[in-house]
């Protein structure tokens, strides 16, 4: 093969897909070349045919998609001519794809090794033994424990992250020369991600393979790959090397997404982040001219409302290109920014305390094996020994893996669950052993939640003003309905939402607006606390940057205390005043995030913090990956929670005794038995100097 040949190019592709109504196209006027070795990262929002481009380049389009123009070259030869035989020889073999949901590409009644074996056998007819053999040694490879053991289980007997290992040891096994990863990492902790990601960059490079990496975090892009294709609805907007993009972005929509990240520098009040306005179009609404141009503060009528918009390089370039009308012209001083800076509100007194938090579940063992050695009692502890302060217009955010008992403590707060001991005082009145249906409407309206998944939060038969109006009802019992109706369209302005959305059902609103609605409704009993579980997880980066200021415009006005739950350090690091660490049902660490985000850490704390993958060129990290999986709450480690997969264990006194609690300055506290002159010792994990200098 000539080594200039591209191993995959994508010319002029459009993708439809065709319904009652008529052609609906997905993707339109779409070139990417990637080079035999080369990994090419495609970002952008939810909707913007990321998945619709992989799934065409598999010929998985189903039977209302298609490919309505231009070519897709595998090796020079043009995939849309190939017949269902070519294809097959081609698929999973020559060309392996990764899905965001490894247990969608698993078959839940097939052992591992059953479906590893299937691959080679299939693609290459090689013996079951051979078969065998090799996926035994790439098991090894992709680093799971027991490898016999592994082969001999089924997908729902290995957590997410060993499952995810799975998949990917699959998709590798007959070597392909094209990987394609749609959002592999999305489910799975920030700890593992990072195991994941340095395991297939290995992987890949080891065997030469190429890879298409589909992602909405430009953080874990940068880590990844060396080009980078931006898409916005349907189209390519931007291109060009990792560090060219990530330095310098030419087009509006790139400059939107990298606004919309909580990099270091941002802060709350006087640095918040810039969230895109508006939302993508659906494609049969597309504008004329320049797709974006509905949502870009440098829109220029008689300019980008033209003809449609072709790429062009960027000036003084060879290589980055960007789909803009204006590309060079632009002053970005003129940016209309949504204002969610403002003074931040005086911390006050304490709302909510924990003290000695113990939430265990009882399993029982009701085996005749259980019976004869007197164990057929035994307990999941879910919170263990837990003590942390909220204070008034204060946000605390909890941390870490999950199973480590974030959402646990979440709904023993909410009242969903009862402490087994230990208790919870909100403004002093104890309620950790009061249920949800013991508390009054009252004490039910201090304590509101809003939940991760805005989609399944709210009823699709009723409008958003009447399920917003049945809260404010159940809390002001006596209210009329002509007052119930007017906080309603009161708490709309307040979550920035048009008052008409009141007459709208939650189908008729985007992942945005419905989180923005959940957030109107948590706040209609006035409450003292809310808990945000993930409440920004599964939206895009433009939509999170609007929901996090949103949340803390609201927080400046009513003095709210905010427990925010997360396992993203970055968010967390924007967001809140100090931060509690948790692993294994266990608090390991907590202090002001200034505390938190500098040494001495808790190992662990240090691992969290290299985890995360950040979207600047000009922070440097150190990388520490975590070997193992989280042990399980059933039988949880002796001595120190975390020396199972501590890197900095000391020996014995780990494995028997409880770490003790260093007080490294008044409410920065670390548990763990390395003496705090050592802990000091330890390098910052991220070196911002050059970031600062340049912002500086």
């Amino acid at each position: 093969m000539n080594e200039q040949t591209p191993v995959l190019e994508c010319r002029d592709l459009s993708i439809s897909y065709y319904v009652r109504a008529g052609e609906i196209p997905a993707v339109v006027d779409f070139n990417l070349k990637i080079m035999p070795g080369e990994s090419i990262g495609l970002v952008g929002e939810s909707g913007c045919g990321k998945s619709t481009v992989a799934l065409a380049i598999m010929q998985y389009m189903g039977s209302n998609g298609g490919i309505s123009g231009g070519q897709v070259l595998f090796h020079g030869k043009d995939m849309t001519t190939m017949s269902d035989e070519e294809l097959r020889e081609i698929r999973g073999s020559r060309i392996s794809m990764i899905y965001q949901e490894p247990m969608a590409s698993l078959n839940p009644a097939m052992k591992i090794g059953e479906q590893l074996c299937e691959v080679p056998i299939f693609h290459e007819s090689i013996s079951i033994e051979e078969a065998r053999e090799r996926s035994i040694k790439l098991i090894e490879q992709v680093k799971l424990p027991e490898p016999e053991r592994i082969m001999d289980s089924y997908p729902h007997q290995l957590s997410g992250g060993q499952q995810q290992r799975v998949v990917i040891a699959m998709a590798l096994l007959s070597k392909p020369e094209l990987l394609i990863l749609d959002e592999p990492t999305t489910a799975l902790d920030v700890t593992v991600e990072a195991g994941i990601v340095d395991l297939v960059k290995t992987l890949a490079k080891e065997m030469g393979t190429s890879m298409i990496f589909i992602s909405h975090n430009l953080g874990l892009i940068l880590e990844t790959c060396d080009r980078i294709t931006v898409m916005y609805s349907g189209q390519a907007v931007e291109r060009g090397t990792v560090n060219e993009v990530f330095n310098e972005m030419w087009h509006p929509y790139t400059r939107g997404l990298f606004n919309s990240i909580p990099l270091p520098g941002a802060d709350k009040n006087s640095r918040p982040l810039i969230p895109i306005r508006g939302q993508i179009p659906l494609p049969h609404l597309r504008p004329k001219g320049c797709y974006f141009g509905p949502r870009c503060d440098f829109f220029r009528e008689g300019v980008c409302d033209q003809a449609l918009v072709k790429m062009r390089y960027a000036p003084d370039s060879t290589s980055q290109e960007a789909r803009c009308e204006r590309l060079g012209d632009i002053n970005w001083d003129e940016q209309i920014v949504e204002d969610f800076s403002g003074d931040p509100a005086p911390i006050g007194d304490v709302v909510l305390e924990l003290k000695d938090l113990k939430k265990y579940y009882e399993i029982r063992d009701n085996s005749l094996k259980a019976l004869v050695t007197g164990k057929s009692k035994s307990y999941v502890k879910a919170n263990e020994s837990m003590s942390f302060t909220a204070k008034e217009a204060e946000t605390v955010a909890l941390v870490g893996e999950s199973g480590c008992g974030k959402s646990t403590l979440a709904k023993v707060l909410m009242g969903l669950e009862t402490a087994t001991s230990g208790e919870v005082l909100l403004n002093g009145e104890s309620i950790g052993s009061v249920d949800i249906h013991s508390r009054n409407a009252s004490l039910v309206s201090l304590l509101q939640m809003v939940f991760q998944n805005p989609f399944d939060t709210l009823n699709p038969s009723h409008t958003v003003g009447s399920q917003i109006s049945r809260v404010i009802r159940k809390f002001e019992p006596g209210i009329s309905e002509e007052d119930a109706n007017n906080r309603v369209l009161e708490l709309l302005d307040l979550v920035k939402l048009p008052r008409d959305f009141a007459n709208r059902r939650p189908r008729q609103l985007s992942g945005g607006q419905k989180q923005r609605v959940g957030i109107a409704r948590a706040f209609a009993g006035n409450p003292k606390v809310v808990v945000a579980d993930e409440p920004t997880s599964a939206l895009d980066v433009s939509v999170q940057a609007a929901v996090t200021g949103l949340l803390m415009d609201i927080q400046r006005e009513y003095k709210t205390t905010l427990v925010f739950i997360s396992h993203d350090l970055s968010i967390v690091r924007y967001l809140a005043d100090r931060i509690v660490v948790m692993y294994l049902g266990n608090i390991v660490e907590q202090g002001t995030t200034d505390e938190i985000f500098a040494p001495p850490y808790h190992p662990y704390t240090e691992a969290l913090l290299s985890a995360v993958p950040i979207a600047d060129t000009r922070v440097k990290k150190r990388r520490i990956v975590l070997e193992g999986e989280l042990p399980s709450a059933v039988n949880p480690p002796s001595g120190c929670p975390f020396q199972t997969r501590c890197p900095r264990k000391l020996g014995s006194i780990c494995e028997t005794e409880e770490p003790p609690i260093i007080e490294v300055s008044n409410g920065h506290q670390i548990a763990c038995h390395i003496a705090q002159e050592e802990l000091e010792k330890v390098e910052p994990v991220l070196d911002l100097t050059d970031y600062s200098e340049a912002v500086a």
